[in-house]
């Protein structure tokens, strides 16, 4: 019997064993937290905290997924007004989804709520309106993972097309989106 071919894999097996336990820790592409088979399932709500620049799916109020957000480029405080480039904050809806957005898929939030539109008559100014969840138009894909270090939006939450494809999945027409400061 030859045993050479034997001794060479006990040479290489402790540096294949290295290489995978350095890989595992690596972080991988994906700003997004992994999640288990068993929670890859249809959410029950969205969570934004704008100070924190984060997206997360809950599911029974459990975390399912998070995310790392870019926000409207004037990210202070509730949007008041058409174009003043403020996310909103405040509970909304996706309301409906839009398959062939300029900005890959998006999700459309019901903004402006009641609250939104009384806030912004008190003030004699117009609320605005088409604020979404979406991805990446396509002049903005050279910033590829790290687009949430930039606030590009008019308002929106945006995140990677690969993301929000695995959002479009998760989260049915309806979903409460809480937005918070």
């Amino acid at each position: 019997m030859n045993v050479r071919p034997l001794h060479f894999l006990y040479g290489i097996l402790p540096a294949l064993l290295a290489a995978w336990a350095f890989l595992s820790f690596l972080p991988g592409p994906s700003t997004a937290t992994e999640i288990s088979p068993v929670t890859d399932a249809v959410v029950d709500r969205i969570v934004i905290e704008k100070s924190k620049r984060t997206m997360t799916l809950l599911k029974q109020g459990r975390e399912v997924r998070t995310y790392k957000v870019a926000l409207g480029r004037n990210p202070i405080g509730p949007k008041i007004q058409k174009g003043d480039q403020k996310t909103p904050e405040g509970l909304y809806y996706v309301d409906y989804r839009v398959h062939n957005s300029v900005y890959h898929r998006a999700l459309h939030l019901n903004y402006p709520n009641q609250d939104d539109i009384e806030r912004a008559r008190s003030l004699g100014v117009t609320p605005g309106n088409s604020i979404m969840i979406h991805g990446m138009k396509e002049d903005k894909l050279w910033m590829g993972d790290v687009q949430y270090l930039f606030d590009w939006t008019n308002g929106c939450i945006a995140l990677t097309n690969r993301e929000i494809e695995e959002i479009w999945v998760l989260v049915p027409v309806w979903t409460p989106v809480e937005i918070r400061p």
